[in-house]
């Protein structure tokens, strides 16, 4: 393949707490469903907070007694489980290409915890022998995602995961995308996968972030976030590629930006100044103009204080354009799914431009002077959407934003 090709996007794979599938959870996503409920993984009687987004009605489809699915924690199974969808969506024959032209890159922030969970159980509460701790043990390294991933679809080219917190699905999506770029790879599955814990939810419990009821984004009410889980995988292909099988094109990848400042280990830093550079690092990198850009899915988590800077650091890029682009936070609906967030929050982007229709940002319902631009409140919006960016701002001011554009 010729270097710096273009890169696109031909299939979706999405499990979601208000829905699995790519239809089903873009219909409870424009339609504004709400995926937050009573906490039923786990007994949290002694938590304050009681209330997330978790998959309903998950199983995975057990085609081949080969493969070994007891032995696998809940974030591989939602991999795989995502993967097959995205893969059976863009009506690629994985089996017909050169094994090690297909790649892998996964982001996650917790990789398999709940084996870790379930090895604390065994070990310090002494309901399991030696040797049962030694067999869960081995599911434990995150990644043994990719490894499942691998030996269910016969994957034999590069492999990566990117353990790196809530902007971990930007990290892998781009780095397929320099992978296809530069030719290395024609072929990728990229996205996100978490699963729900009790190690995550007493963390953020125990930092003051989780909301007692409903997350508001930019709200000026906004009390914290709610925890999520599920999983967002896509295939990137080269354009030829995918012209030459008349493949389904959702959108075109134009570039990505990274950046870190590093002020504080969970705080944002107070002038946006990491935000910015990584928005304006992808546009430079996509040669994409600031008035081009129609529609934001922020990072929007529901707290007081990144709502603020993630505002303030639009507006500060983007100037008098800001009052021109949709922005909206889904997390609103399907909560903060940590490592998979901004993996879904990409599908989302891709199947705005292609339907160019923006999700809402639910419970809003008090305007914040801090956060003074367009949410896109609570019903969907029909718009002409071109180009898309992405943002990811995780702990330790992590910030990565993707640029997602409509093929042309």
């Amino acid at each position: 393949m010729a270097k710096d090709t273009r890169v696109v996007i031909t299939g979706l794979g999405v499990i979601s707490p208000i829905g699995i599938g790519k239809n089903i959870f873009w219909t409870h996503l424009i339609s504004g469903q709400c995926g937050i409920g009573d906490i039923t993984s786990f007994d949290c009687s002694g938590y304050k907070m009681k209330h997330g987004c978790e998959v309903k009605s998950f199983t995975l489809n057990e085609d081949s007694h080969a493969d070994p699915y007891v032995r696998m924690g809940r974030s591989s199974q939602f991999a795989i489980a995502a993967t097959a969808m995205a893969i059976e969506d863009s009506g690629i024959d994985i089996d017909g290409i050169n094994s090690k032209h297909v790649g892998i890159s996964i982001g996650t922030a917790g990789g398999e915890i709940l084996v870790g969970e379930h090895i604390y159980d065994k070990i310090y509460q002494g309901s399991g022998r030696l040797t049962e701790v030694k067999k869960v043990f081995a599911q434990f390294p995150c990644e043994v995602i990719l490894a499942n991933i691998v030996h269910k679809f016969g994957i034999q080219g590069e492999c990566s995961i990117f353990p790196t917190a809530c902007s971990a699905g930007n990290y892998a999506i781009g780095h397929a995308y320099d992978l296809i770029r530069s030719g290395r790879m024609s072929v990728m599955i990229a996205g996100g996968v978490e699963s729900f814990s009790k190690i995550a939810f007493t963390g953020f419990c125990r930092l003051n972030l989780v909301s007692p009821d409903v997350c508001r984004p930019f709200d000026k009410n906004r009390k914290g976030l709610i925890l999520g889980e599920g999983a967002g995988i896509m295939i990137l292909e080269g354009l030829e590629n995918a012209k030459k099988r008349n493949a389904v094109i959702y959108g075109e990848i134009l570039g990505y930006g990274i950046s870190c400042d590093g002020y504080h280990v969970t705080a944002p830093e107070p002038s946006g100044y990491g935000m910015i550079h990584a928005m304006k690092e992808a546009l430079t990198n996509a040669k994409t103009a600031l008035d081009q850009v129609n529609y934001i899915n922020a990072h929007g988590t529901g707290t007081i204080a990144n709502d603020k800077i993630e505002s303030l650091a639009i507006r500060s890029l983007f100037k008098n354009h800001a009052d021109s682009i949709a922005i909206s936070s889904i997390k609103s609906m399907i909560g903060h799914t940590l490592g998979a967030a901004s993996a879904i929050e990409a599908i989302t982007c891709a199947l705005s431009v292609r339907h160019d229709i923006i999700p809402p940002t639910i419970h809003y319902e008090t305007k914040d002077a801090a956060c003074d631009l367009d949410y896109v409140p609570n019903v969907m919006r029909e718009k002409i959407v071109n180009v898309s960016v992405n943002n990811a701002f995780a702990f330790g001011g992590n910030n990565t934003s993707l640029v997602i554009a409509k093929y042309t």
